[in-house]
């Protein structure tokens, strides 16, 4: 039973890494094509941006595969290593330094994720589909679902138009809540293919097109959501809060549906908490040592105090005028900012 863990977390390492580094690769290739001065979507003919997408399919496959051999509570909160790995390259491919509090952040992943993988409870056998529906339509888990679909329709049909544009927790709970139904379908789904490669075949289980039915309808919604988040609010702070409440939710509902806190000593449950907290702070101090991006070219003229004019005089010689200078000249053009924007 914990032979799968050692896998899941094989795996889920690796996944991580895949992820992280594909960040830096597909950054390197849009600065490329940015400097060759492909613009639009230029970057589509650069070479490296491919490798990066690949990279990351790469990491998101291994994590599909981890969640078939290891529980959620193991695999989901190992996805914040990819940030360390992101960080650390950054440093050194990128000349994004990576401060003290940085490594501190880093250390406490690490440690984090190392107290989860040893107190993390095994994976339970599973024979067929049909076990797994059993699981999903068991009271409890069903009583979970409906709470899900019900506040996510709150969130969406009443929240978001009043809200959406100012209170982050409105996109980040739509895509947190449906990110715990997509990892439980997927589970599901990579579970079915095990079984069916190993010769018991569930293609024919009406089971298994309801969970992939499901997984896609909560992959596209979450998708959609954490768009709108990072579109609309300062990534550093939408990251480690989705990474939070994402990894509760899918922590929750596996025990639910799996029950797999079933047979675990407290002492044990506990440690896993603290675990998850611990790689919780080094997230959030990693995404706080992040440098600002710079600010727009549009926003730099607006910053400049005081705002100074261009004033062509009629004699063709070109002089400045700040706004709190009175003394106007013969002028032939008078130019603001705004005309070099």
């Amino acid at each position: 039973m914990y032979s799968g863990n050692l896998l899941g977390f094989g795996l889920a390492v690796s996944s991580s890494a895949f992820i992280g580094s594909s960040f830096i690769i597909k950054k390197k290739g849009l600065q490329k094509a940015a400097a060759s001065g492909s613009g639009g979507y230029g970057y589509l003919l650069e070479p490296l941006w491919w490798i990066g997408m690949f990279t990351m399919v790469v990491g998101e496959f291994a994590n599909f595969i981890a969640y078939i051999y290891a529980p959620a509570v193991l695999v989901t909160p190992l996805g914040a290593l990819s940030i360390i790995v992101s960080a650390v390259l950054a440093h050194f491919l990128l000349n994004e330094k990576l401060r003290k509090t940085g490594m501190i952040g880093c250390v406490l992943c690490i440690v984090g994720s190392t107290i989860i993988v040893v107190h993390a409870p095994g994976e339970h056998s599973i024979s067929s589909v049909q076990e797994i529906w059993d699981l999903a339509t068991q009271p409890a888990f069903l009583l979970y679902t409906a709470t899900a679909i019900a506040v996510v329709l709150v969130l969406v049909l009443y929240c978001e138009p009043l809200y959406g544009q100012t209170n982050m927790m409105v996109y980040i709970g739509v895509c947190s809540i449906n990110g715990s139904l997509t990892v439980m379908s997927v589970k599901a789904i990579g579970i079915a293919i095990k079984l069916t490669l190993e010769g018991s075949s569930q293609v024919a289980s009406y089971q298994t097109w309801i969970f992939v039915i499901v997984a896609v309808t909560c992959i596209i919604i979450q998708l959609n959501y954490l768009n709108k988040a990072l579109d609309t609010f300062n990534t550093a702070v939408v990251s480690p809060i989705y990474y939070a409440m994402f990894t509760s939710f899918t922590i929750l509902a596996s025990a639910i549906m799996f029950k797999d806190w079933s047979g675990q000593s407290a002492s044990t449950i506990i440690s896993v908490l603290c675990g998850f907290m611990i790689v919780l702070s080094g997230t959030m101090i990693l995404h706080s040592t992040r440098e600002p991006d710079p600010p727009p070219v549009s926003d730099m003229y607006s910053s400049l105090t005081p705002q100074i004019s261009w004033i062509v005089h009629a004699n063709g010689e070109i002089w400045k005028q700040k706004d709190n200078d009175e003394s106007c000249p013969e002028v032939v053009a008078f130019i603001q900012p705004d005309h070099f924007k």
